[in-house]
């Protein structure tokens, strides 16, 4: 069981990342597809992609193979948080200082290090940063960019989520939310974990970061800064078969709610807003996430309706 101790400074200085992170999630995926039998046992949908990025992934993912395994932290210097943009966040892991990449790698173990590239890198070598840059260049655009949208497309809702938890409930409905078996019991928040260790915030804060392939929680200390803390985001409910699932959105009520999650919201949120119960704002966006115009987000008691890529298209055609 990990114990994160807030102090009342902490609790005042809790934020929400604007996005997973796109260097950090590249490595998380390597780590995710290196084990096993993830905790996670897999989100809907990747079982494919998963056994394709299997075949052949240390090829495939270079130098970055070497630094991220199954059962091991990811280097602090694979996550750059200061920007979502991938190829700008490559930029900034390589200006890492020789100093900071050694330490990093020197945490990792022997195992690791002794291979010939990894030990070039933490050695300073500029060949084997060059290196390492065009491996993730080149991971990302074959295994990560064609997820991408999904994986923001779940950022955003899950933001949204824990964005309304916190207006309805305050921090305490936050951090009571934040993992389906996470205990908020003041001033500690629990999460399992097979490793027992105490985890002091000191007035810092924590940021907290969604991640897409971490299966249970990482912790990132910054000595200046808040502790980093990424936790699991939760999977958007997807569409379900239908024989002719358009059908059913003909009709104002329905055109009603969709144009009502143009800012995503809870059900009663949605039902205020357009003007019905929220019994029928419930069967209506049923209805739309099978049509694949809307996805639904749960966590605990708490659920959040967003507008698909396709929802959200289909409004802009009707603008």
């Amino acid at each position: 069981m990990i114990r994160l101790r807030f102090t009342a400074a902490d609790l005042r200085r809790i934020t929400l990342a604007p996005a997973p992170d796109a260097l950090g999630e590249t490595a998380l995926s390597v780590r995710h597809l290196r084990d096993r039998q993830p905790a996670d046992r897999t989100r809907p949908g990747l079982g494919t992609w998963r056994r394709t990025m299997r075949t052949g992934l240390a090829g495939r993912a270079g130098i970055l193979y070497d630094l991220v395994s199954a059962d091991t932290f990811v280097p602090d210097f694979l996550f750059q948080l200061s920007t979502d943009d991938f190829g700008s966040a490559v930029d900034l892991a390589m200006l890492t200082p020789d100093a900071g990449i050694a330490e990093d790698l020197t945490e990792l173990g022997t195992v690791v290090t002794s291979g010939p590239r990894a030990r070039d890198l933490a050695e300073g070598g500029t060949d084997a940063r060059r290196e390492l840059a065009r491996d993730l260049h080149h991971y990302h655009r074959t295994a990560v960019a064609p997820l991408w949208p999904r994986i923001r497309a779940t950022g955003v809702a899950d933001r949204a989520l824990r964005a309304e938890t916190l207006l309805r409930g305050g921090v305490d409905a936050l951090l009571a939310t934040l993992g389906p078996r996470w205990q908020w019991q003041p001033p500690d928040l629990l999460i399992p974990s097979p490793r027992s260790y105490h985890v002091e915030l000191c007035g810092r804060g924590l940021l907290l970061v969604p991640s897409y392939f971490a299966s249970s929680a990482l912790f990132m200390y910054r000595p200046a800064a808040s502790t980093v803390l990424f936790y699991p985001m939760p999977e958007a409910a997807g569409p379900s078969p239908s024989v002719d699932v358009l059908t059913p959105l003909i009709g104002r009520t329905r055109a009603r709610v969709l144009a009502g999650l143009r800012h995503p919201a809870g059900t009663t949120a949605l039902a205020e807003r357009v003007g019905v119960s929220p019994s029928t704002a419930s069967e209506h966006t049923a209805v739309l996430r099978d049509a694949g115009l809307v996805s639904t987000t749960r966590i605990g008691g708490a659920v959040l309706h967003a507008l698909t890529p396709l929802g959200a298209a289909l409004l802009g055609s009707q603008k």
